[in-house]
């Protein structure tokens, strides 16, 4: 299965994740968010909904999104301009939108502010 990790990272943490894929050593997928707040703010419910429906179903127009998830194409043509800047989504040769995946694992941790 084709999974990508969504979560928050320091840039200390990528930078460790990338010095071990130059190093050889697979990282997997990853879209990483500096905080929390950011990923809530990309990722909203009704943007999880499209990602969830567009798992593993290949590249499709914003409209063939919009009738997967039954929302309006403007409405889903702007979730998808924001998916497509925090590069959740991408575009295909054909300028087709899709999500890459089969799956998504959510990764962080919250924790008591210091």
């Amino acid at each position: 299965m084709n999974t990508v990790t969504i979560g928050v990272s320091s840039i200390e943490q990528m930078k460790q994740r990338a010095a071990l894929a130059f190093g050889g050593e697979r990282q997997g997928e990853r879209v990483s968010f500096a905080t929390v707040e950011l990923l809530w703010k990309a990722l909203t419910p009704r943007r999880w909904e499209l990602i969830r429906a567009m798992a593993g179903q290949g590249p499709m127009s914003v409209r063939g999104a919009a009738r997967l998830v039954g929302h309006d194409v403007k409405t889903v043509h702007g979730d998808v301009q924001a998916l497509l800047k925090v590069d959740v989504l991408e575009k295909d040769e054909a300028g087709r939108i899709v999500f890459p995946y089969d799956a998504v694992h959510v990764d962080f941790v919250i924790s008591k502010v210091a």
